[in-house]
């Protein structure tokens, strides 16, 4: 496990200062928030961290769409058969309407939105037998043009950019794979921002509401509601007067599973918006070779026992005891997890996953104090003259 060390951060944080002030304060502070960590309760546990690159898009591919599927829009072109011996041949483009139906000359409309083109072909002999039309026709189906969705793609991406996109197929999964995937400083909370259609809906015809609504007061980035992870809602875009024009959708990209089929697809002229992951620190101080801030890596969970090695490991052996001060959210004051070098890595429970903003101090103990005046005493008399 690897920290990298924040020499310039983009986000608030705590400077080194701020940080030795709020740990005084709460290792001064009253026992009620002092834990150890094989006790630590699950509220006040750090979060797994997600792989982005290797969790959000696989869970958006739970629902593989067919390319030679017939979609809404597309159109087709339909050649008939009637009389094998005068070969009488008829030839017609037919689209798809919304409603999924084309309008097959002398048939009628016939339902071909889903089918396969071996599949549309059955199916408009078939009607073409059942309404009297024919006897006994063969019928082609060729696919003329397909209906494509122009997306746009931005941020943190291997290449934005616009993409032209099957309607069928145009899923949030397929627009990240056209901008060759997330770069690592991708974030988790991607936003689909989507214009109005003609008549003043946000959503064509046919699509459902597919997300959740957030609770009221609720941050519009798909952040924590409780122990919930909201996959994705909408709320009007941009603020004020045009909030009628458009809307954002957000979608939470380890989450976006739970929204279903109809939370992944994109219409026609979305913009993809990715947005670049906030950096988040951690402080480690006390008794080791190097206290700063250092940046926790974006796709791994960094434990104990990886902060104080990033930070050049312990000034001595015997410094063995470790807090960490952990800011909880909703709570005003800060919770004490108490460890031990020994304890974590003789147990994985002591070795706790660290979270965003933590401060991590292997502390002074009776132990180091009587090894540093050591040290000191022999340092002194090394430099005493010999009479």
């Amino acid at each position: 496990m690897r920290l990298r060390k924040s020499s310039c951060l983009t986000v608030p944080a705590l400077p080194i200062g701020a940080a030795l002030v709020l740990l005084a304060v709460a290792t001064a502070g009253c026992t009620a928030n002092r834990y150890l960590a094989g006790d630590l309760p699950p509220e006040f546990q750090a979060p797994i961290t997600e792989n982005i690159e290797a969790v959000g898009l696989t869970r958006l591919s739970h629902c593989p769409t067919n390319s030679e599927l017939i979609a809404r829009g597309d159109v087709l072109e339909v050649t008939i058969i009637t009389d094998y011996g005068e070969q009488t041949t008829t030839t017609t483009p037919a689209r798809v309407s919304d409603d999924g139906t084309a309008n097959v000359p002398l048939i009628g409309k016939v339902a071909l939105a889903g089918l396969e083109l071996d599949e549309a072909e059955q199916k408009i002999a078939s009607e073409g037998i059942t309404r009297g039309v024919f006897q006994h026709p063969h019928v082609v189906v060729t696919m003329k043009r397909k209906r494509m969705n122009r997306i746009t793609v931005i941020g943190p991406v291997k290449e934005p950019g616009v993409y032209d996109l099957p309607r069928d197929s145009s899923t949030l999964l397929a627009a990240l794979v056209a901008a060759g995937s997330l770069d690592e400083d991708a974030g988790y909370d991607v936003e689909i921002r989507r214009a109005a259609s003609r008549n003043g809906a946000a959503r064509p015809p046919g699509i459902h509401a597919p997300f959740n609504s957030p609770p009221p007061g609720s941050p519009p980035s798909g952040l924590p509601h409780g122990n919930v992870m909201q996959a994705g809602y909408e709320q009007p875009w941009p603020p004020g007067p045009a909030q009628a024009q458009a809307r954002v959708i957000h979608v939470n990209l380890t989450t976006a599973a739970d929204g279903g089929h109809d939370a992944n697809l994109l219409n026609d002229g979305d913009v993809v918006v990715v947005p670049k992951r906030a950096p988040k620190p951690i402080y480690v101080m006390g008794l080791v070779e190097r206290p700063d801030k250092y940046e926790l890596p974006p796709n791994h969970d960094t434990l104990v026992l990886d902060a104080i090695a990033q930070a050049g490991g312990r000034t001595m052996q015997v410094a063995d005891k470790v807090l960490i001060v952990r800011r909880v959210p909703g709570r005003e004051e800060p919770v004490v997890i108490e460890t031990s070098v020994r304890r974590a890595k003789a147990d994985g429970k002591a070795n706790i996953r660290l979270a965003p903003g933590d401060i991590v101090s292997v502390e002074e103990t009776a132990a180091t104090v009587v090894l540093d005046a050591l040290r000191n005493f022999m340092r002194v008399g090394a430099t005493l003259p010999l009479f």
